[in-house]
């Protein structure tokens, strides 16, 4: 039995020394556990309805930041805890906290009551009950310490409502954070409502603090309940904006310098399209800024800020063998030829192989690409398999045609436009943002592509295509020798086509000219016919669009 009661005291004196050793408690000031919980378990990136305007406004900011200072309009309430200081004929320092009564109690002085009192107040309350009892040679410094710690119910159109623990000075943002912010497809903006015993103290419109920073500072209580009411009637914005969002306004119709404060569209806009939701017909009014001020917007309305006419001017940029300037303002309409003479060239320049690159080619070359690349992935991955180990291969094989498309899709095409050979060259009209490149007699040949070392070759009139693949290195044992594009420096292309005696040397006798580019293909290892045909397809697709010549 000794031995028992001797163990007992030996553990009962462990364990006095290790929560001895524990660090001490979190001021009250600090944020509550539990609001780091909850900010740090919610994952705010998988929310929808991100075109929804304030859909970034939470992300988890304010939810991990309690208050970190007091307004001078917070009014003491039950719980809070003051810092009270005297000095000279009598010393104290201590933190008191209001009781149910509302008052603190001071020794000498007796209970003051402080609740209700506002927070740039306290002094003077402080001092005044103070010199009740020391008339003269006792100072007196009162502050807020710690606001008091509340737990608030958030309800309604939120992402997680709940109830959270926080202080009575935390904001309405960091609550609404807590639960995971406002429900962007049903919650509303504009109708934000704190209530307390069933009565509704403040009802905030959140578009106030987006647009123009402006929120009230609502002071909170326990049991406190902040409730977001069912998204409004809304419009869908787009075009030339800055805030291309879907916005909320109540009622059923919104004026339109009223949309035109919540979109903010750009000086050069110059119509209006408003797509009415009528149902199952969808009309459509279309007008001049000019005349937009009377029209109404209605719940479902899309309305788009749009440019509705012909440019004044365009601007061309034009590189290589050129003196002078390079940016060019011609006006709308302009053509090629106008350009040209504008241009003075370098002795170097070739002026009959000026190269054309333009943004709208660009765009389309991308996007028969793209319809290329989706239906060489369509074809992957729908062959067919007779046995077990062929069902193997194919797999294998289609997860590497997978990554060879993830790798193309990455390709940029650079927009080329063959106009060399155009018999009316100089009558071809010029977009905005064209770029002409003049190229140089630079008396170079460059390989690339599958040979043993790409680089690039001196010119000579008395070489063919076999010569310079045989300065460069030769053909690498993944080239496919009967498969090769020569892009002539005035942009066009040649094919050469596979000829009886190519499969071991490739071909040979073509002609070359100064500042040819050889584009060596590679061999397509694949199974599957149409799979192959398609990586053909593609493969020279690359070759013609962004001089590539990506490897299988």
């Amino acid at each position: 039995m000794n031995k028992i009661t001797t163990l007992l005291a030996g553990l009962l004196a462990s364990l006095a020394v290790q929560s001895a050793e524990l660090p001490a408690q979190a001021p009250a000031t600090s944020v509550p556990a539990a609001a780091v919980s909850a900010a740090s378990t919610f994952d705010y990136s998988k929310r929808g309805g991100l075109d929804t305007f304030g859909s970034s406004l939470f992300t988890g900011t304010f939810a991990q930041q309690g208050a970190s200072q007091f307004n001078p309009d917070y009014v003491i309430a039950t719980g809070d805890q003051l810092q009270v200081r005297l000095w000279g004929g009598y010393e104290l320092d201590t933190l008191f906290t209001v009781d149910p009564k509302g008052n603190i109690f001071l020794p000498h002085v007796g209970p003051v009551n402080v609740l209700g009192v506002r927070n740039q107040e306290l002094q003077a309350t402080i001092d005044r009950a103070v010199r009740r009892v020391f008339s003269a040679n006792v100072f007196s410094y009162a502050s807020l310490a710690a606001a008091q710690p509340v737990r608030v119910f958030v309800s309604g159109n939120v992402y997680r409502p709940g109830l959270y623990s926080g202080t009575s000075m935390d904001s309405l943002l960091h609550y609404l954070d807590l639960a995971g912010g406002i429900d962007l497809e049903r919650g509303s903006f504009l109708s934000v409502q704190v209530k307390r015993a069933g009565n509704t103290r403040a009802e905030v419109n959140l578009y106030d603090f987006l647009l123009d920073g402006r929120i009230p500072l609502v002071q909170f209580a326990d049991g406190d309940v902040i409730f977001v009411s069912s998204r409004q009637s809304t419009v869908k914005v787009s075009g030339l904006v800055r805030h291309p969002n879907r916005f909320e306004f109540r009622g059923d119709s919104l004026d339109f310098a009223n949309l035109v404060r919540l979109a903010g569209p750009s000086a050069q806009v110059t119509n209006v399209r408003i797509t009415r939701n009528s149902g199952a017909t969808r009309d459509v009014d279309y007008f001049p800024i000019s005349e937009a001020s009377s029209a109404v917007i209605r719940n479902g309305d899309e309305v788009s800020f749009t440019v509705d006419r012909k440019p004044g001017t365009i601007t061309v940029r034009v590189e290589g063998e050129i003196e002078g300037p390079q940016e060019f303002v011609l006006p709308y309409g302009a053509k090629l030829g106008d350009l040209l003479q504008k241009v003075r060239f370098t002795p170097q320049a070739q002026t009959r192989s000026v190269q054309l690159f333009r943004e709208s080619v660009r765009e389309r070359q991308r996007l028969l690409l793209d319809t290329a690349l989706r239906s060489l992935e369509a074809s992957a991955l729908t062959a067919r398999s007779g046995t077990n180990d062929e069902a193997g291969l194919r797999a294998e094989e289609a997860e590497m045609v997978l990554k060879w498309i993830d790798r193309a899709r990455r390709v940029d095409p650079i927009g080329q436009v063959y106009i060399a050979g155009a018999s009316a060259r100089d009558e071809l009209l010029l977009e905005n943002g064209d770029l002409l490149k003049v190229p140089k007699h630079d008396g170079l040949v460059l390989i690339s592509g599958e040979v043993l070392f790409p680089n690039a070759v001196a010119f000579d009139a008395d070489a063919v295509l076999g010569d310079y693949i045989e300065r460069a290195g030769g053909y690498s044992q993944n080239a496919d020798v009967s498969r090769v594009v020569i892009a002539r420096n005035d942009g066009s292309f040649e094919a050469v086509r596979k000829k009886w005696g190519w499969f071991r040397s490739g071909p040979r006798d073509v002609s070359l000219r100064s500042g040819d580019e050889v584009l060596v293909l590679p061999k397509i290892d694949v199974k599957s016919r149409q799979v192959a045909k398609d990586l053909s397809q593609i493969l020279y697709q690359l070759a013609v669009t962004a001089k590539v010549v990506s490897g299988f």
